[in-house]
């Protein structure tokens, strides 16, 4: 007779989550490459993020002289602050709190988060990402908004401080496809979870 303290030790064993069906394959291991990816798009959004806040502090060496308004200040430290926010959103793709909602969480504890519910936004994100990285790439090279301020220039175009611009803000470009492919891996490995042994040829 099997009792429950080995069921328990053999599911562990196989991988497979205490409680889950039967017939249910060991829960598919995130790639060492995904999790790699999820940890770097953070760091491409904090260069970005640093230069804004050095703008506002007047030390990124361009338009230090500027006259803020009451709100621009807040509005480009928060800029920072959630885009930094929403990087590391990207860690769920690959960390349990991804698949499964936290057990410190009222009613929902341990509950599985549906697939669609991750990938559908994460998608969304991932495409609207690339489109403005597309459009801040071509607006610096062809000039399609006005300029922002009275000197005449929105952003510098030479010397020091546009080559800190251009730097800090290049790595956003990873952004948008590094997310793209986590959503993509996060789906395939969800559903390979989710699809019963008999039905899903065994790895190798």
């Amino acid at each position: 007779m099997t009792t429950p303290i080995r069921a328990t030790a053999a599911a562990t064993a196989a991988g497979m989550p205490v409680g889950a069906p039967a017939g249910r394959r060991a829960v598919e291991p995130v790639p060492r490459w995904a999790v790699h990816a999820a940890h770097a798009i953070p760091l491409c959004v904090l260069p970005s993020g640093l230069w804004r806040v050095a703008l506002v502090l007047g030390l990124a060496g361009y338009d230090a002289d500027y006259q803020w308004a009451v709100w621009e200040r807040p509005y480009v430290i928060g800029l920072s602050v959630v885009s930094e926010g929403l990087a590391l959103l990207a860690l769920g793709l690959v960390r349990p709190w991804g698949e499964v909602v936290p057990g410190w969480v009222p009613k929902l504890g341990g509950r599985r988060i549906p697939v669609p519910a991750v990938v559908i936004p994460s998608a969304l994100g991932a495409a609207l990402i690339m489109m403005l990285c597309a459009y801040g790439v071509l607006n610096q090279i062809f000039g399609f908004v006005e300029p922002l301020n009275e000197n005449g220039e929105g952003f510098p175009t030479s010397g020091p401080a546009a080559w800190a611009l251009w730097t800090t803000y290049a790595p956003l470009l990873a952004w948008g496809p590094l997310l793209t492919i986590l959503t993509v891996a996060y789906h395939r490995r969800r559903r390979a979870d989710d699809a019963p042994a008999a039905i899903r040829p065994e790895a190798g």
